[in-house]
């Protein structure tokens, strides 16, 4: 499926789609563009043994944090590139569907209020996401965090403006547009300078201008969803 974004002179950065191709190599079997170039340059593929490193072997200082499809942890390319290394938890039903739907949707969004996605890997028994390291940890943190400051409410302001943006963005200038279906607070990192990123598009939908609606298989966070979602399974963007 193709997917066109509109150009947005102020947010829309050019980047060639991720080529997917079945390939061989240290991270057992993988996807690769059929011109990988290498860790300094634009390749968007990294072996098991490279994220291995870029985060002490996934250690546990490194956790940032855990969600429905697994844990992300910080990491250092060997260019010094912070990035954040999502790994996909093993044997989690649609993990593996995620995982590609995440890498042909991610790679071909880009705008100030979403989280970049800088690569990926696959192998027989790993699924991982690399994602631009984002410094200022989410929402729910600033929010809810024991000891945090009071968030002011231009603050408030600019942040909720922030993350909508990059919402409408998804929903009005992506030809097929792309429903999100999990947007809560835990879900929206900060930069230092708290401009809003959104994040974690693993439960990203394409929903075809063709259609009203997408009836499909519940998924997100309960508490979050809209309640003619959760009931009937409809998706819209109005869901989000």
């Amino acid at each position: 499926m193709y997917l066109h974004c509109t150009a947005d002179s102020a947010f829309l950065r050019p980047q060639s789609p991720l080529k997917l191709v079945v390939g061989s190599g240290s991270c057992g079997g993988f996807y690769s563009p059929s011109d990988p170039g290498g860790v300094n340059s634009s390749r968007s593929w990294f072996t098991y043994e490279e994220l291995i490193q870029a985060t002490d072997g996934f250690s546990e200082r490194n956790l940032l944090g855990e969600g429905g499809f697994g844990c992300v942890y910080k990491g250092i390319l060997t260019d010094g590139r912070e990035v954040a290394v999502k790994q996909l938890k093993i044997g989690g039903g649609q993990g593996e569907r995620e995982f590609r739907a995440e890498v042909e949707i991610i790679s071909r969004v880009h705008h100030r209020h979403l989280v970049s996605l800088v690569g990926y890997c696959i192998s027989e028994h790993q699924r991982l996401l690399v994602y631009d390291y984002v410094p200022n940890n989410t929402l729910h943190y600033h929010l809810h965090g024991r000891g945090r400051p009071v968030m002011d409410w231009a603050l408030r302001v600019k942040v909720a403006a922030g993350a909508a943006r990059g919402i409408a963005y998804l929903h009005e200038d992506c030809h097929p547009r792309i429903i999100h279906r999990d947007i809560k607070s835990s879900n929206i990192l900060l930069d230092r300078n708290f401009e809003a990123q959104v994040s974690d598009f693993g439960l990203a939908k394409l929903a075809l201008d063709s259609n009203t609606h997408v009836t499909t298989r519940v998924m997100g966070t309960f508490g979050y969803m809209a309640p003619e979602y959760a009931t009937s399974g409809k998706l819209t963007e109005k869901s989000d």
